[in-house]
């Protein structure tokens, strides 16, 4: 099968095959037209795909519109990376399950028969989510009804996009472990697309390697994983970070920089629900000159909100926080001078970046607000020599954030954080969004970084095996509350807590 999209080929000469009860995985880097591949037979995106594409005895490729829609809605099911935006948000839980299981043509389903769906997929208190929204669901809970609705008319065949990219390492267990036991169960073909290598060895039966709209290597997934033949495939694998690799050398620390004490969040329930949430609740944690600490837990678990706490971008309802001794005031009080020594990173790159803006005044932003007094042309100067300290050249200067990838965008956000020349930076899941290879070149970055320019680093993690490369020490939270800190290899050897051992044995 080719896809093509206007006049250009993105997609050539792939051929895969998907048995009943079989799980063939599509590996490779953003763009390497993974998505494109499985979604277009189907005609769920714009390209026009040559070849032949089989279902059950349907070429799709060769299918008029009412057949693709029939070979949609009765004999495939579709989990999609993002199910936020895939659910319908104005319709409730149990609406979008029946509707689900009505596109095969069935009758009504009783709220009985809804309620075991959701309790099939795992998912707790079955009956009374069915009266909720989308919203009101955690990125695990909304996944396992993205399944639910996927199965819900008994498909042949299940289409999985990227369904773990999003969440934390025991919730990707938890999920994958749940597609083996529903291809178990029914039978189903899966074909599984992922860039997370780690998150689909265990599952697949077959792999296929894509780079550049190409198949660079194919066959059983222990055979490439043990002898990978071609040099792409042996860059992803050494790409994807394991906690069984070896520690790395990492940089000497100094004295105190950073001291939270007692850092309490409180958020008032949402709606006209009375009533208030503990975010974050006691937390403290300390971070010396030139250490990187990595921040890591479970979906909800309140690290977002206390890093934001801790930048001064969100609430702080109680604690204190100090830096080098001096007591930071809240929020709205902190001087340009203290905001320009702690820049963040934010885990979207290309969301984070202002669209409309060229590169050159997005890195420069911070320049503009933080030293006014700095004249254009020496901006311009820090501007290009940002863009060096990042591995990116003056050619980007003129471009926009749609015009660049994940990896590109996420180094211009990093350019914009450093030129202040800060003495930390904020990172919150920083390369969870990127492919191994990108992440993996990031992580490189980083480490560099601090090495020329001693740099802190606060890094918000659900990776903890990402974490290991870079950072000294670790602080593990659970419900709002920090339960275990401490050098990382320490933690990584002996883990004391119930919460921090289910996190590592995911891995």
């Amino acid at each position: 099968m080719s896809i093509d999209i206007g006049n250009q080929r993105l997609v050539d000469g792939l051929n895969l095959d998907v048995a009943p009860g079989q799980c063939t995985a599509i590996i490779g880097a953003s763009g390497s037209g993974k998505s494109l591949s499985c979604l277009t037979p189907f005609g769920l995106t714009a390209g026009v795909a040559a070849g032949s594409a089989h279902l059950d005895g349907i070429d799709l490729l060769d299918a008029t519109a009412d057949q693709k829609r029939e070979a949609r809605s009765q004999l495939t099911g579709f989990i999609f990376q993002q199910p936020l935006t895939a659910l319908t948000p104005h319709l409730s839980i149990g609406s979008q399950l029946q509707e689900a299981s009505r596109q095969a043509g069935a009758a009504k389903v009783s709220r009985r028969e809804l309620a075991r769906k959701l309790d099939r997929v795992g998912l707790s208190r079955a009956d009374e989510r069915l009266d909720q929204f989308p919203h009101r669901l955690s990125g695990g809970e909304r996944q396992r009804v993205m399944i639910a609705a996927a199965i819900a008319h008994k498909p042949k065949f299940l289409v999985a996009d990227e369904p773990t990219s999003a969440l934390d390492a025991s919730l990707r267990a938890d999920i994958m472990a749940l597609l083996d036991d529903l291809r178990d169960e029914y039978g189903l073909g899966m074909l599984l697309v992922s860039h997370d290598l780690a998150s689909v060895e265990n599952h697949a039966d077959q792999l296929i390697v894509m780079d550049a709209g190409k198949v660079v290597e194919c066959g059983l997934t222990a055979d490439i994983l043990a002898r990978p033949q071609e040099d792409y495939t042996r860059q992803l694998i050494a790409a994807t970070p394991r906690l069984s690799d070896p520690a790395p050398q990492l940089p000497a620390v100094g004295e105190g920089l950073l001291d939270v004490r007692d850092t309490t969040v409180i958020f008032p329930k949402p709606g006209w629900r009375r009533g208030k949430i503990k975010a974050v609740q006691g937390a403290d944690l300390r971070v010396r000159e030139g250490e990187a600490l990595a921040i890591v837990g479970g979906s909800g678990s309140g690290k977002s909100t206390l890093g934001r706490a801790i930048a001064g971008l969100g609430p702080l309802t109680s604690g204190q926080i100090s830096w080098r001794n001096e007591i930071l005031p809240g929020r709205r009080h902190r001087s340009l001078a203290m905001r320009g020594r702690m820049q963040p990173v934010f885990q979207d790159p290309v969301a984070s970046l202002d669209p409309q803006w060229k590169v050159r005044d997005i890195v420069a932003e911070p320049i503009k607000s933080l030293k006014p007094d700095i004249r254009a042309n020496a901006r311009d100067k820090m501007v290009a020599q940002a863009l060096v300290d990042v591995g990116l050249d003056s050619d980007y200067l003129d471009r926009i954030p749609t015009s660049l990838s994940g990896g590109q965008a996420q180094r211009i956000a990093i350019a914009r954080a450093i030129i202040s020349n800060p003495e930390m930076l904020l990172l919150d899941e920083a390369t969870s969004a990127l492919d191994p290879l990108v992440g993996s070149a990031i992580l490189d970055l980083l480490t560099e970084l601090q090495r020329t320019k001693k740099l802190s680093i606060i890094f918000i993690t659900h990776d903890i095996a990402s974490a290991k490369r870079l950072c000294h020490s670790l602080v593990v939270m659970d419900n709002g509350e920090i339960i275990e800190s401490g050098e990382m290899t320490a933690i990584l050897r002996d883990p004391q807590e119930k919460a921090t051992q289910k996190l590592f044995a995911a891995y």
